[in-house]
């Protein structure tokens, strides 16, 4: 790539930030935070309350599963905090995040910022993004080919029938691996006094959970009650982000894109209505949130047309699809990357 284009590419960028900050796309809107938030903690406050008046009966396995997706808005507004898309000052957000994060949820704060700035910097980038990195799943051919073991190998080859079972202890694993970068200071984030802070918040968030829910049932309607509570919270993280960027183009470890083609061309957006935005948390404009990760949540929407035109202009595709579609997609992609394992056990 000659400086030229390079030069050219990057004011590509700078034209889109231009229209979209003249249009007040980038202001705080603290109004819509305030109500989205009371009602997100309202909402909360009214599972706790549902969850002593049920008592020890198996019925909490309903209250378990409406949990599980407040949770997920709980979460939601963790992730607008940590982009500082609430407030003007990056402290408020990060007490904020913390609180919402730490305290509310069990997840680590300053470990998910570490690890979902990298994504954001570099995402589908085969060897920097952390979403991709290899793990339980396989997302590229070199991975897969990498593979070894016959439990891991056995996932590999059926991992897009078993994707959304797996996701069932995505919340497992968040909780897991929070309280690994507390504990190591793994993360860049959450060390020192913040360290501190998070571990004092992950433990006050344990001891009141369980406690919570051993004062109210017996223990093994509190184990039913977290197991359908963590697995739904789980498998709507899971379907949250799984829309976004699976099944779009990986870039390869000596590939260069500038900054607006490197966001769009491996991000998806999710086609739908207010209840997609707020389902989704208003991350179905993918898209837009990786061009401008600060934005309220309010503002993507109204984003879309002048990115959409900015791409169109530029020739740039812009990728759109149906919720349905964006799953399709991502276990099309799962299965293609798990093909070479099952043609090689036959």
């Amino acid at each position: 790539m000659n400086t030229a284009t390079t030069a050219d590419r990057g004011s590509d960028y700078a034209a889109l930030v231009k229209a979209v900050r003249s249009a007040g796309l980038l202001d705080r809107r603290l109004v819509s935070y305030w109500i989205r938030g009371s009602l997100t903690l309202a909402a909360y406050a009214a599972c706790c309350v549902a969850i002593v008046r049920v008592g020890d009966s198996w019925y909490q396995l309903v209250d378990a599963l409406l949990f599980g997706l407040v949770w997920g808005q709980v979460a939601f507004l963790g992730h607008d905090a940590g982009h500082q898309a609430i407030f003007g000052h990056r402290r408020a957000n990060d007490l904020l995040g913390r609180l919402l994060g730490n305290f509310l949820v069990g997840l680590s704060y300053g470990w998910w910022i570490d690890t979902h700035n990298r994504h954001h910097a570099n995402p589908n980038h085969e060897t920097r993004d952390p979403d991709i990195e290899d793990g339980v799943l396989t997302f590229t051919l070199a991975q897969a080919a990498r593979r070894g073991g016959p439990v891991s190998r056995f996932i590999a080859r059926r991992q897009a029938w078993l994707f959304f079972p797996l996701l069932t202890l995505e919340g497992i694993s968040l909780h897991v691996d929070s309280v690994a970068a507390v504990v190591t200071g793994g993360a860049r984030s959450a060390r020192g006094g913040s360290r501190r802070f998070e571990g004092a918040g992950l433990a006050v968030h344990a001891v009141l959970y369980v406690g919570f829910l051993l004062t109210v049932m017996s223990p093994e309607k509190a184990l039913a009650f977290a197991a359908v509570h963590q697995a739904v919270w789980g498998v709507y993280m899971g379907c949250t982000f799984a829309p976004n960027h699976k099944g779009m183009p990986i870039i390869g470890p000596d590939e260069q894109f500038d900054f607006l083609r490197r966001q769009v061309l491996t991000s998806r957006n999710v086609r739908g209505g207010p209840f997609t935005d707020f389902a989704l948390g208003g991350l179905n404009y993918q898209i837009e949130h990786h061009l401008f990760p600060n934005m309220p949540r309010g503002s993507l929407r109204h984003a879309q047309p002048l990115v959409r035109a900015h791409c169109a202009a530029l020739g740039v595709p812009y990728c759109e699809a149906s919720l349905i579609g964006s799953y399709r997609a991502a276990l099309r992609h799962l299965n293609a990357m798990g093909a070479p394992l099952r043609t090689a056990a036959r």
